[in-house]
């Protein structure tokens, strides 16, 4: 039996990309379709370990900026999954007290799914239990150009000192804005990149990487994941001495 971690040290956010379920649906001779309908079970296995653990925040890279080039009739089939999942999945979510946000170019998607993602939003908004962040649509660098965005129309309409452009205000424009930076970042897959997720937050994040599809994810892998994480030392720059004396 695992011993149990103190909640101390547990991370408070847990960011996943969530990598491998063509590969899964592949070596079972199945479609690619198929493998996306077994990795939404995945998500709900994740979901239950972060309410279970304590988790406070759990975001999910489910649809980058660039799997709008995918084959048509892949994107069109996670279309309907992912719509199929805000119609049926909403409900439980919010009974079980999980805040439901996305983040990302909502543009390209169907007006159905925009619709839906809106109206998820603001019935689970209250909801303490859980914030469970979709990452659609999303791109890391878009998410650091829109900020700049933002803070440029400020400036130029005479409503912002361009001198007190920081790195705060900047961070404070951001998707996750409001929430505490991913402690633990995991990418299921085997693939050892990032992938333009996160690019700004992730700047002092613990990297997990594991060789398993994201569909066989299960409990005891993100026990694993986790229990690995209490066991790192997190400078943020200072030395080990630094850490060790309290230094901040």
């Amino acid at each position: 039996m695992t011993a149990a971690i103190a909640p101390s040290r547990k991370p408070r956010h847990i960011a996943v990309i969530m990598d491998g379920n063509g590969r899964w649906a592949q070596r079972r001779q199945r479609p690619r379709t198929l493998g996306h309908r077994a990795g939404a079970r995945a998500v709900q296995v994740c979901v239950d370990f972060c309410l279970a653990e304590g988790i406070e925040a759990l975001t999910l890279f489910a649809f980058s900026s660039e799997n709008w080039n995918r084959p048509p009739e892949e994107v069109g089939a996670l279309m309907k999954l992912f719509l199929r999942m805000l119609s049926l999945e909403v409900d439980e979510l919010h009974r079980r007290g999980v805040r439901l946000a996305f983040i990302g170019e909502r543009r390209g998607f169907p007006e159905a799914i925009r619709d839906r993602m809106a109206e998820a939003e603001i019935r689970t908004a209250g909801n303490r239990a859980l914030t469970l962040t979709i990452a659609a649509g999303y791109g890391g660098r878009w998410d650091i150009a829109q900020a700049a965005r933002k803070l440029a129309i400020e400036a130029a309409a005479g409503r912002l000192d361009p001198a007190t452009i920081d790195e705060t205000l900047l961070g404070s424009h951001l998707s996750l804005a409001g929430l505490p930076p991913p402690d633990l970042f995991i990418r299921t897959g085997g693939d050892l990149r990032i992938s333009n997720f996160l690019l700004w937050q992730l700047a002092y994040t613990e990297l997990w990487f594991t060789e398993t599809l994201w569909p066989d994810v299960d409990a005891a892998l993100l026990r694993a994941a986790v229990a690995d994480f209490a066991e790192r030392e997190r400078r943020f720059g200072l030395t080990s001495a630094q850490v060790a004396g309290g230094a901040t």
